[in-house]
C-alpha cells in the first residue's frame, strides 16, 4: 500500500527563520518533501520561472480557478492575487510527497477547515528579544517596519495554540531534524492509517475463520 503524503502548513512570526528552515529541510530530504508553489497574477520578476517560483496566470485565469474551486486558499495583496492550486498539491500528495505550504495564520486555519488532516506547525524563536534581534540583524528594514512586524507578532501570538506543534527555532540543525521527525511521526497516527487498520482487521477475521 503506497503511503500518501501529508499536507503540512507552516506559519510563524516574520523573523522566526521559517523560510530558512524549510529550505534546509527540502535540501536534506529532496525526495521526501515538496514545497507548494503558489499561483499569482503578478508579473514575473527577473530570474523567476513559471512553475518554479510561482505559477504565473492572468487575473481572468485566476478568477476562473476561484470559481471552479481549484484553489486550496487564496488572498489578494496590493492588487494581485496569490493562491495555492489544489491540483498541484493533490498530485504531490498522491505521489507520496509531504507537501509544505507556508502561509499566515488565517489562511492556515482556513486550510485546516477544508482539509482536517492538515498538519499545522508554528515556528517561533525562543523569546521575543531574539525575534527583535533577528529583525534588526537583517539590516534591510527601518525601525518603523520592525516595530510594525513586532506588533503583528503580538497579534499572531494569539493564535499559536490553534497549531498542532510549536517549533522553537533556536539551533537550525536541530530544528530541521525536529520538524522532519514530527512529520514522519505523523504518518504513524492511527487516524491516518484507517485503510491499514481495516485490512488487518479483515485478515485477522479471515485467519480466525480458518482455524
Amino acid at each position: 500500500m503506497k503511503e500518501k503524503g501529508i499536507l503540512t502548513v507552516v506559519s510563524g512570526f516574520s523573523g522566526s527563520g521559517k523560510g530558512t528552515l524549510m529550505k534546509e529541510l527540502l535540501a536534506r530530504y529532496p525526495d521526501r518533501y515538496a514545497l507548494s508553489i503558489s499561483a499569482t497574477t503578478r508579473m514575473p520578476r527577473q530570474g523567476e520561472a513559471d512553475g518554479r517560483e510561482y505559477f504565473f496566470v492572468s487575473r481572468d485565469e485566476f478568477e476562473k480557478m476561484i470559481a471552479k474551486g481549484e484553489l486550496i486558499e487564496y488572498a489578494k495583496y496590493v492588487e494581485n492575487y496569490y493562491g495555492t492550486p489544489r491540483g498541484y498539491v493533490e498530485k504531490m500528495l498522491d505521489e507520496g510527497r509531504d507537501v509544505i505550504l507556508e502561509i499566515e495564520i488565517q489562511g492556515a486555519l482556513n486550510v485546516k477547515k477544508l482539509f482536517p488532516d492538515t498538519l499545522l506547525l508554528f515556528v517561533t524563536p525562543p523569546n521575543a528579544g531574539e525575534l527583535k534581534k533577528r529583525l534588526v540583524g537583517r539590516g534591510t528594514e527601518s525601525m518603523e517596519v520592525i516595530e510594525s512586524r513586532m506588533n503583528r507578532a503580538c497579534e499572531e501570538a494569539q493564535g499559536m495554540e490553534c497549531y498542532d506543534y510549536l517549533i522553537i527555532n533556536d539551533r537550525l540543525d536541530e530544528c530541521v531534524e525536529k520538524m522532519h521527525d514530527i512529520i514522519r511521526g505523523e504518518h504513524l497516527r492511527s487516524s491516518r492509517n484507517r485503510e491499514f487498520i481495516e485490512e488487518i482487521r479483515k485478515d485477522l477475521e479471515r485467519l480466525k475463520g480458518e482455524e
